[in-house]
């Protein structure tokens, strides 16, 4: 999180040229992503379904007026 966090500092510093010193952050929300579908070994030469969840978290500043 401490990594989302400084690369929304830089890009709002170097793509929207705002103060660094007066920024904060606004919205902070994690939404589902992607499922990766994995198989694991059952019994008697069948498989089951092993999902790797995923996640995308946004980061949202804004500058104090």
């Amino acid at each position: 999180m401490l990594k989302l966090l400084k690369s929304a500092v830089a890009n709002a510093e170097n793509n929207n040229e705002m103060d660094p010193e007066n920024l904060y952050v606004s919205e902070c929300f994690a939404n589902p992503g992607p499922i990766l579908k994995r198989g694991r070994a059952r019994a008697r030469g069948s498989s089951t379904r092993i999902n790797k969840r995923t996640s995308h978290i946004t980061i949202v500043v804004a500058e104090k007026e």
